[in-house]
């Protein structure tokens, strides 16, 4: 998962950018990235990191322009190497920086075409980079010496017809403007918006409406699958839709964990999303267990606060806060190698040991994914004086890898992966365990906007909606992302940037 932004403004967009960043943290940690151009001219900076720590005050002041993209990353394969921080650049045709969040698909089959017959050459394992040079590639075949923006749509449409998979992306092109698409089935999220200035009109694209928000723009809209937008570097606004045919099918787990719960994704909110989950997950502790012995109701901070708060509610019990976080630690679910995960969640997290001490407690989180974190919380509260320890998910079991851009591990590294909801609960050392229903999920995202017709569901149900997903594509993903094979890939690539630097 990823986070992308551009901008295109009649003013310097640098420290936008970087705010825009700060804002999409929370969809990448691992390097940050901002490019800018002036006047034709392209400048760029990116690294491993946070955006706090990859910008300084003359980095910054270096990146001129009045327009630019950006982008903050977490890699779905493992890699954290800073050769594949974004945004990706390639200088012909026309000079191009690209911004992704996604995953494709085919991207081997991809890779031979465009070295056999493309005559392009790829420096890096990221299907980011081979996105741009599809794009590249289709824009250069036009053999057009000055561009137009029907030009620019034409080649979209040629990256429709041969990418397969997920991608938001935005793209620049030097001295002449930015643009946006996102692939036929909308899976991952992508908005644009707009402001007005003295000199004009201004624009943005961004991931989530909240970055879009915090530098006032004013929402225009999410683009629909399949389509695009392009901006003029002079501000004026273009859309097409550029795929022949299109399936809406955003990913639920947006809505679940990662997007911020104050965006609005394909007009529906996400923090009411979260709302009727708990509502969901209380009716279903209702109609199983009636007689329940819950005390209090406690939230693992912060993306199941939401949920947890309406459960409490719906079922009249206690609501308490009773771990509290630091903020200074990353995202457990994002960190790379399970050694680090198992560190990090004692670090990031402490008990309050009154709300604990003598009470039946149910623990709520937005998901179970390898269930690490889950064992250690629920020790946690056993620690802090609890008499039982029940743990809800607001989502069902993760039980299969994801394809499109979020790295959940390889299969039998989830726990939910051929067990029972009785095992995993066994498993995480719970006293009872409740799972949220595959379609109540479903019918409290879809609420916000019944014309959504289906969601990406493969974490739950194994079901790829690309239609391209077998088992051998998924043995070959398993190899690239379980946590030994990252480890060696890592320390790999750390002695090549060694070699680098000597």
């Amino acid at each position: 998962m990823c986070g992308i932004a551009a901008i295109v403004s009649h003013q310097t967009v640098n420290q936008e950018l970087y705010d825009a960043l700060t804002v999409l943290q929370h969809r990448g940690q691992d390097a940050a990235g901002i490019v800018t151009c002036e006047k034709g001219r392209l400048h760029l900076r990116k690294e491993n990191g946070l955006a706090r720590d990859v910008f300084n005050n003359d980095q910054m002041m270096k990146l001129r322009g009045n327009m630019g993209i950006a982008h903050v990353r977490y890699p779905t394969a493992g890699c954290t190497s800073s050769a594949e921080a974004q945004p990706f650049y390639v200088n012909s045709p026309f000079g191009l920086t690209l911004a992704h969040n996604g995953n494709l698909t085919n991207t081997e089959e991809l890779k031979k075409a465009l070295f056999v017959e493309d005559q392009r050459h790829i420096n890096t394992d990221s299907d980011s980079e081979v996105l741009l040079n599809v794009f590249a590639h289709e824009l250069q075949t036009l053999g057009k010496l000055q561009l137009t923006v029907d030009d620019v749509f034409a080649a979209v449409s040629g990256v429709h017809r041969r990418c397969r998979g997920a991608y938001a992306v935005v793209i620049m092109i030097a001295g002449f403007g930015v643009l946006g698409f996102r692939d036929p089935h909308g899976i991952r999220p992508v908005v644009f918006g707009e402001r007005q200035s003295d000199q004009g009109p201004e624009f943005m694209i961004a991931s989530e409406s909240v970055a879009l928000d915090v530098l006032g723009f004013d929402l225009i809209r999410d683009l629909e699958p399949g389509e695009a937008v392009f901006i003029e570097e002079s501000g004026i606004l273009h859309t097409k839709q550029c795929a022949d045919k299109v399936d809406h099918c955003p990913c639920i787990f947006e809505y679940v964990y990662f997007a911020r719960p104050d965006s609005i994704i394909d007009d529906i909110s996400v923090y009411k999303a979260r709302l009727r989950m708990g509502e969901k997950l209380a009716a279903k502790v209702l109609r199983e267990w009636p007689d329940h012995d819950i005390d209090v109701v406690i939230p693992i901070p912060d993306t199941s606060r939401t949920a947890a708060l309406q459960m409490a509610n719906v079922l009249g019990v206690k609501f308490r806060e009773g771990f509290m976080k630091n903020r200074y630690i990353g995202r457990t679910f994002i960190m790379p190698g399970q050694k680090m995960r198992k560190k990090s969640v004692r670090q990031k997290l402490n008990a309050i040991g009154l709300e604990f001490e003598g009470k039946n407690v149910l623990l709520v989180d937005d998901s179970v994914v390898r269930g690490t974190t889950s064992e250690q919380i629920i020790q946690m509260a056993r620690d802090a004086g609890a008499r039982k320890v029940y743990f809800a998910s607001a989502a069902p079991p993760v039980r299969y890898p994801n394809v499109y851009g979020i790295d959940m591990p390889a299969a039998h590294e989830l726990i939910a992966h051929n067990r029972t909801e009785d095992e995993v609960c066994a498993a995480i050392g719970a006293d009872r365990m409740i799972y949220q229903d595959l379609d109540d999920l479903i019918d409290a995202v879809r609420k916000g906007n019944p014309n959504i017709k289906h969601f990406d569901t493969s974490c739950f149900s194994n079901e790829y909606i690309t239609g391209d997903i077998d088992e051998a594509y998924l043995e070959r993903i398993e190899a690239m992302r379980n946590d030994s094979a990252q480890t060696e890939r890592n320390s790999h690539n750390f002695i090549i940037e060694m070699q680098n630097c000597g």
